[in-house]
């Protein structure tokens, strides 16, 4: 079992940053791949940043804005430039390595709570 419990969320006007966390406790040390994933009303969860011990990967919509990292037990989301369109809950996931695609949520198998974040224009 892992416990993902997420932080940092909030508003902030276009152009500002934000910095989320997700702290991870339990058997983190099967868990190959964490990921960010968002949400918002009334849209599908979208998968938007993933990382594995060797690589990371990105959706184009946050390339080159945001940035995810990982430091013993606590994923981050450093997220700058940001536009309306980043309103969402954002939630933090973990699974095994496997040959999935690194977006699909449906393969994730431990989800933190989400946090909002608004961004206004």
């Amino acid at each position: 079992q892992v416990q993902l419990v997420e932080s940092g969320g909030g508003s902030v006007q276009t152009g500002g940053s934000l910095r989320l966390s997700c702290a991870a406790s339990g058997d983190t040390d099967s868990m190959g791949r964490m990921a960010w994933f968002r949400q918002a009303p009334g849209m599908e969860r979208d998968g938007i940043a993933s990382i594995t011990f060797s690589r990371t990967n990105y959706a184009s919509s946050v390339m080159g804005r945001f940035t995810i990292t990982k430091a013993d037990n606590t994923l981050y989301l450093q997220m700058n430039s940001l536009k309306p369109e980043d309103s969402a809950v954002y939630s933090c996931a973990a699974r095994r390595l496997s040959g999935l695609p690194w977006n699909q949520a449906s393969s994730f198998a431990y989800w933190g709570q989400g946090t909002q974040v608004t961004v206004s224009s």
